[in-house]
């Protein structure tokens, strides 16, 4: 009785939106027996609207699934070796600092370096009297002198050049050694050569070699690699079963590069992905399944030592280049170049 009671009030209450029910209709409802209440209510057949329509049946190639085979790309590079080349501003601006440096510190107290009358004590004479200042890089400028003010560098002068300052450090550097000539009768002076520093320059730079890692020491090199009948690229090839993005790209490094190289995978997640979509999609019928293109994702690895060598490769690379970014946007297509601009290092 309870059960036909509370289905007659959900009822009623349905019915809200109709004109109200009089107190005595509402109790002589509530009376009814169960059986009665408990009626199903009959209504009329709902028309569908234009937007619960069924969906329009698929052709057989609609009924296949969509799917992508998978790529990992090796971004293999070599890190820059030396710091980038000064701008003409900031070398007038550490000339600067160490000059004012130079007026700012304490006089140099030669005798608490080298005792009076000795041969050290002679060679800084000789050295102060051409420079005129203990500091060694600076040129020829006397801090406490009537020229002291005049610390800043003029228009045309190579003092604030690397190069030059290189120089005078090697001039300095140089020690005179006096020794007896062949019959003993005279002195010759000679100068102990000091090893010069390696130029930033190298020979493979003035050569044009693009295979070799020794150039273009301040900038970011990149691994690329061409087949036959194939455009430049980077090293790539298709995930096998199971494989992850991190072994299938130190996979393909070994493949594609040979064993003499000793190489990182940077991180477990690429740094970019590209998309190729097909003309015309490829249909597996036994699968079901349509493939509409290649997803290739890009992994970021580095090379400590070694070179590569493709002579064992599996992939028919044919050459290859260490590039920079800007030599890699002339090499590679416009397409492959949108989809790796942005992660490629700007020096």
């Amino acid at each position: 009785m309870a059960r036909g009671q509370d289905a007659v009030r959900r009822l009623a209450w349905q019915s809200r939106t109709f004109p109200p029910i009089c107190r005595s209709c509402l109790s002589t409802i509530t009376s009814r027996p169960a059986s009665t209440a408990a009626s199903p209510v009959e209504t009329a057949p709902i028309e569908p609207s234009p937007t619960s329509r069924a969906p329009p049946s698929l052709t057989a190639s609609q009924s296949h699934s969509t799917t992508y085979s998978l790529k990992t790309s090796v971004l293999l590079s070599r890190p820059p070796l030396l710091t980038r080349a000064l701008t003409p501003f900031e070398k007038s601006y550490f000339l600067y600092q160490r000059r004012l440096n130079e007026r700012l510190a304490l006089p140099f107290t030669r005798y608490f370096y080298y005792q009076r009358g000795t041969p050290g004590d002679v060679e800084w004479k000789r050295k102060i009297k051409e420079r005129k200042t203990a500091a060694r890089d600076i040129g020829v400028y006397s801090a406490y002198g009537e020229e002291g003010w005049n610390d800043e560098v003029l228009v045309g002068d190579r003092v604030s050049e690397p190069e030059e300052q290189v120089e005078r450090l090697l001039r300095d550097a140089e020690v005179e050694v006096k020794e007896r000539d062949v019959q003993g009768e005279g002195e010759v002076v000679k100068k102990e050569e000091v090893e010069r520093p390696m130029p930033r320059v190298t020979e493979a730079d003035r050569e044009g070699v693009l295979g070799s890692l020794n150039r273009r020491l301040e900038r970011t090199l990149y691994l690329a690699v061409r087949g036959a009948g194939r455009g430049w690229g980077f090293p790539s090839c298709g995930l096998g079963r199971g494989e992850s993005l991190h072994t299938a790209a130190e996979r393909i490094i070994v493949q594609a590069g040979g064993v003499n190289m000793n190489t990182w995978v940077v991180g477990n997640m690429p740094v970019g992905h590209q998309v190729y979509h097909y003309s015309q999609g490829i249909v597996d019928k036994e699968k079901r399944s349509e493939l509409r293109g290649e997803k290739v994702f890009f992994m970021k690895a580095r090379i400590m030592a070694g070179q590569a060598n493709l002579k064992d490769n599996i992939f028919g690379l044919e050459e290859f280049q260490w590039l920079t970014k800007e030599e890699i946007q002339k090499a590679l297509h416009p397409r492959d170049w949108n989809a790796v601009k942005n992660v490629l290092a700007e020096r």
